[in-house]
């Protein structure tokens, strides 16, 4: 019988991995609540029109890489590529605009493209998204929060902010058509890729990794030229507060992102440790696009973070903490007919010790055998109830990490030398 494996780009999270997942997800969580941030979980799976109305039918994503297909009652939905789609239908469709919101999420996403090394078709996205709030000051905050974020983790020195306006509708209108003009005169230069964008999406050119094609766009207009009053005044404003904060960046007149909801701030944190450089957290303003899909008008800002490129970047730094490598603090060796005293025993430190990561043996075994099994799991201590430890209501604690004498302790004694 052929052995089933996993769908390719989609891959397992082992027990190993784990901690550094939980290590980095309550990290996120924790920072983002403490700016007044509150978790939404909205689907994986959308109706298709939603993202096409919200990330813009002429994106690669809508394009190319959904995993879209008809239901049983004949409706084409789509598992979810990004999180502001589904967040924004979820905000319109449960009143939640009529206050200022700032939420985050986690959880997979999924994209149809080349899977490679921090990139899989099933891929885990941290986000958050603020509605209501128009002033840079929350842009600023954000980033703050981001740049924070990174001083935690251990990574501050190894990614660089990147940052652009795009301006509003209006201008953006008129810098797309001096692009055209612009391009279109050097159509024949242009990549194949860059040629089909030109009719559909010409500022994705700007995001090009062709070599030629950024040859040709060093001479090309630039989009901060094209600002609006109000969008350069915001832009100013921004770059400002980020000064005031000692939070460096990097302007990048051709940064667009690939979704068509942006306008006005657009970032991007990127990192050169993976190797090529890489994007590790990406977002911008997106006022418009609560109205767009069908709400009142309400502006909106917020990022998305690949976790699966975080956890790489940590990984290959070696900047996780070594507690992570410790899945309990002790392990309970249980020698002769004691099981039920061992089970009392390991529930009432458990109540005594609500932190206490202690691992029960269950399935018999020599003392020896469970001995070995105690010094593989990467406990500090082994607490060894036999029968002579079941008559006294003891257990004696051998310390696995550290030389110093086994004890033989009352339960209480114990829980004080665990505590520490």
């Amino acid at each position: 019988m052929k052995q089933l494996r996993a769908i390719r780009g989609m891959n397992d999270l082992l027990p190993e991995q784990s901690p550094v997942w939980q290590y980095v997800e309550a990290t996120l969580s924790e920072l983002t609540s403490r700016y007044g941030y509150t978790e939404i979980r909205t689907p994986y799976l959308e109706s298709t029109q939603l993202f096409c109305r919200a990330v813009g039918e002429a994106t690669d994503i809508v394009e190319k890489e959904m995993y879209t297909f008809d239901d049983k009652s004949g409706d084409s939905v789509t598992l979810r590529p990004e999180g502001t789609a589904g967040t924004v239908r979820a905000a319109i469709q449960s009143n939640l605009l009529n206050q200022p919101q700032r939420l985050w999420y986690f959880g997979p996403m999924f994209r149809y493209e080349r899977p490679q090394k921090g990139r899989l078709r099933q891929f885990h996205q941290f986000g958050v998204e603020v509605f209501g709030i128009e002033g840079p000051d929350i842009d600023a905050e954000t980033l703050i929060m981001t740049a924070r974020l990174w001083r935690q983790l251990g990574i501050s020195e190894h990614v660089t902010l990147q940052l652009n306006s795009l301006g509003n509708a209006e201008s953006r209108a008129a810098y797309r058509d001096a692009l055209v003009t612009y391009l279109s005169e050097r159509r024949d230069q242009l990549d194949e890729d860059s040629q089909r964008r030109l009719e559909r999406n010409p500022l994705r050119i700007l995001d090009s990794k062709n070599a030629q094609t950024q040859e040709l766009l060093a001479d090309a207009p630039c989009l901060l030229d094209f600002l609006d009053e109000e969008s350069a005044a915001h832009f100013s404003q921004l770059k400002a507060l980020l000064d005031g904060a000692g939070v460096k960046y990097e302007i990048n007149p051709k940064l667009v992102r690939g979704l068509d909801y942006y306008g006005k701030t657009v970032f991007e944190w990127v990192t050169d440790s993976l190797g090529a450089q890489g994007t590790v957290c990406a977002g911008g303003r997106y006022d418009g696009l609560v109205e767009q899909m069908g709400g009142k008008a309400t502006p909106g800002v917020g990022f998305g973070l690949g976790v699966e490129r975080l956890v790489l970047m940590l990984e290959t730094l070696e900047v996780l903490p070594e507690s992570l490598s410790q899945q309990v603090d002790a392990y309970l060796v249980a020698v002769g007919d004691v099981q039920s005293a061992a089970m009392t025993a390991a529930e009432q430190l458990r109540d005594e010790l609500p932190w206490l990561r202690l691992q029960l043996h269950c399935g018999g075994g020599s003392f020896k055998s469970q001995m070995k099994k105690a010094d593989k799991s990467g406990a500090d201590y082994a607490l060894i109830i036999g029968e002579d430890e079941a008559a006294s209501g003891q257990i004696t604690v051998k310390f696995l990490r550290a030389d110093q004498p086994q004890q033989t302790l009352a339960p209480k004694e114990l829980a004080a030398l665990l505590q520490g």
